[in-house]
């Protein structure tokens, strides 16, 4: 399912017009996007959590030419299901 599929259902089981179920996904988007990049958690009761997890600043090495390379420390967004979805999908 893509973003305009998800859209689609929601507006479908909503009872919204597709434009108002648009706005409503992308607010939803948008409002998770913000809490995770200010670092706070999003936990949804039953859904699930979103985080952010640090990474370290690391070695790599450069695959073309074997050279040893620096990558940067970074954070990276993560999802854990909660019991409720993974009950839900077995």
């Amino acid at each position: 399912m893509n973003k305009q599929e998800l859209i689609g259902q929601v507006a479908d089981h909503s009872g919204l017009t597709r434009g108002d179920a648009m706005k409503a996904v992308e607010a939803v988007f948008d409002v998770i996007s913000a809490a995770l990049k200010k670092g706070d958690e999003v936990r949804l009761v039953g859904f699930g959590t979103f985080s952010v997890s640090k990474r370290k600043a690391s070695t790599g090495r450069n695959p073309r030419t074997g050279e040893p390379m620096t990558i940067k420390a970074s954070s990276q967004p993560k999802f854990k299901a909660g019991k409720g979805l993974k009950d839900s999908v077995n």
